[in-house]
């Protein structure tokens, strides 16, 4: 193992034991999963918290707060759908993610959660109709949400300082989102960033509070791996979108993204190995000025571009409103 996942661990193990020796007790962070009819993929974390009572949301809760959690490594977690009841047990970093059985009909259903010496939670998960044809995953930073991702200092302080509400969702992305949900009866949305698990809750309340529609995030932990210092973000999203390709081989997915980041590349490679699965590609085209900063080209304005990605077409505009006409017009939707 990498000598900082050693390092790590250590720390974690005494962090764990002088905490405990204090009275803290472990809660189940769940998030939001999804599946299909007989299975589903359950995410959560276990952290350490004082009392043995999940911790009470905050109205404002800054960024570094979400670091700030002590995780609880190798610990038995329950997960119960309807009657069937699976044990797994947490990672190194406190997290689980499994694949279980049980019986969920199509739409939004629920897994119990349960750990020892703390209180059981529902995790929500997104159950996907096996007739979907049609689906979105969409990019966060810079896509549905304005965070300057590109410039580091400008990131670190969206990430570890600002809370949700001083954040700005990314004018008509919510609105299209809703448009193309309502225009395809039961289509998913999963958002896939590079993002750590640690700010999920305060995602989730952002995209609730700005009316997107609710959808799984899929997440990575920015922690050392058993052989490298930090877990590399552009594998954690193609992972991700061929694993979604064969979890569900009959939708079509319209990916969305931005232009000032990897997305284009990311999207493009997944286009020319899976082109039964895309249907589209959208990208929000940064200004000149956030392009720049960057360090990529503004892109052309106005009308479709196609390029060879797996034969797709690509759209490009700088807003939600962009976006959906010129979906609309192609009847991608």
């Amino acid at each position: 193992m990498h000598r900082a996942a050693l390092v790590e661990d250590a720390l974690h193990e005494i962090v764990e034991r002088r905490l405990r020796n204090r009275g803290f007790r472990p809660v189940i962070t769940a998030y939001t999963g999804y599946g299909g009819p007989g299975w589903a993929r359950v995410m959560a974390r276990v952290v350490l918290t004082r009392g043995s009572h999940a911790r009470k949301r905050l109205e404002k809760v800054r960024g570094w707060r979400s670091f700030m959690s002590s995780p609880v490594s190798n610990a038995v977690v329950r997960i119960q759908i309807g009657e069937t009841v699976t044990e797994t047990r947490t990672d190194r970093s406190g997290y689980v993610d499994c694949r279980v059985k049980g019986d969920l009909a199509p739409g939004w259903a629920k897994a119990q959660l349960s750990t020892d010496g703390g209180a059981t939670v529902e995790a929500p998960v997104r159950v996907v109709d096996p007739d979907c044809k049609f689906g979105l995953i969409s990019d966060i930073d810079d896509t549905v949400m304005v965070t300057a991702l590109p410039r580091p200092l400008l990131a670190a302080w969206n990430t570890f300082v600002l809370d949700e509400h001083a954040r700005m969702a990314v004018p008509g992305m919510a609105v299209l989102y809703e448009r193309l949900v309502t225009a395809n009866a039961g289509a998913p949305v999963f958002y896939l960033s590079t993002g750590a698990w640690n700010v999920a809750p305060a995602l989730t309340r952002f995209l609730g509070r700005h009316l997107y529609p609710a959808g799984p995030l899929l997440l990575t932990d920015w922690g050392p791996t058993a052989d490298r210092w930090f877990r590399s973000g552009q594998e954690h999203k193609r992972n991700t979108l061929r694993r979604l390709a064969q979890e569900f081989p009959n939708i079509r997915w319209l990916l969305i993204g931005d232009d000032g980041q990897h997305d284009q590349e990311l999207y493009s490679e997944f286009a020319q190995t899976h082109p039964e699965s895309v249907a589209a590609v959208a990208i929000r085209r940064l200004s000149p000025t956030q392009a720049v900063l960057a360090g990529a080209i503004p892109g052309p304005a106005g009308t479709p571009e196609a390029v060879g990605s797996g034969g797709k077409t690509w759209f490009s505009a700088p807003d939600g409103a962009g976006l959906w006409s010129l979906l609309r017009d192609a009847d991608v939707v």
